[in-house]
């Protein structure tokens, strides 16, 4: 009898144990690629106006020194590849970049992205939102110190919608830049941008004004995008910030062209501290 009762209290905290686990949020083993681990972070389902979605990161840890890219790496450096087609039950993942910073080399040389550690947030859209979901993540990356070293990790996870809520998560999810509203006033903002032609034949002084509104605390920094990968931009000097408004310029000298010259748009991000928000601006 002491038998069978001391047996009925072991499956039962077995079962209190595994039914605590699988309410933790889920996450991956870690990954050791280059000077860096990589590994999944999971938590619950969060319903949003067209369907349940999970909410994940994948998380990079660089070893102290060394940096990863962002999607526009900059003057050299290689941007992270997400490739999520070995998964099961899964429809799409969108992957979003926190704000980066600029990052000199040494050599006069500017890079684009992170060091420490950073997290890619995730929105996760299952096949079936009621079926666990196995997420294999191929992610082509770089880890640079002096030198860039070209990684690849391969984690994967298995989760449900009953893992709970990871805090790192949350917080990586507010350092996306927000997407400017032109109808919400905000201390930041990107106000325009347009061709400055010069006076050289060839338009080698010619360069992008780009405008902006910064009323608020905190180093600032621009970084430019192209409409798609025809066009490579130069990294933005900061030209003057007076009484909140911030001039900088995008020299075209050294920037890799389309086929039009100029592209008729830019995708920025303005940085200012802990706040950064990002825009497609037309050229005028």
């Amino acid at each position: 009898m002491r038998l069978h009762t001391l047996s009925s209290l072991l499956l039962s905290a077995a079962l209190a144990a595994f039914t605590a686990d699988s309410a933790r949020a889920a996450a991956s083993d870690k990954v050791v690629a280059g000077e860096a681990t990589v590994r999944l972070l999971v938590s619950g389902s969060s319903d949003t106006n067209s369907a349940p979605v999970f909410i994940g990161g994948v998380e990079i840890a660089l070893t102290p020194g060394w940096k990863t890219y962002w999607r526009y790496p900059g003057d050299a450096g290689i941007p992270p590849r997400f490739d999520w087609s070995g998964s099961e039950n899964l429809s799409k993942v969108e992957v979003f970049y926190p704000a980066p910073k600029r990052i000199m080399d040494g050599s006069g040389q500017a890079s684009i992205g992170y060091d420490d550690r950073v997290i890619f947030p995730l929105r996760i859209h299952a096949s079936d939102p009621s079926k666990p979901v196995t997420l294999k993540l191929k992610l082509d990356f770089a880890t640079c110190e002096k030198l860039c070293i070209p990684a690849q990790a391969t984690p994967s996870l298995t989760f449900s919608a009953n893992a709970s809520a990871e805090p790192s998560l949350a917080d990586a999810q507010k350092r996306v830049p927000e997407i400017q509203d032109v109808n919400k006033p905000r201390p930041l903002a990107i106000l325009g941008a347009k061709v400055e032609r010069g006076k050289e034949a060839d338009g080698s002084d010619s360069r992008i004004i780009v405008t902006a509104l910064a009323r608020t605390i905190g180093k600032l920094e621009l970084f430019a995008e192209g409409p798609d990968e025809e066009w490579t931009l130069s990294l933005p000097q900061l030209l003057k910030n007076e009484a909140g408004h911030a001039t900088f310029a995008i020299p075209l000298q050294g920037s890799r062209l389309g086929t039009s010259g100029a592209p008729p748009r830019v995708r920025l991000t303005l940085v200012a501290g802990e706040q950064a928000i990002e825009a497609e601006i037309p050229l005028d």
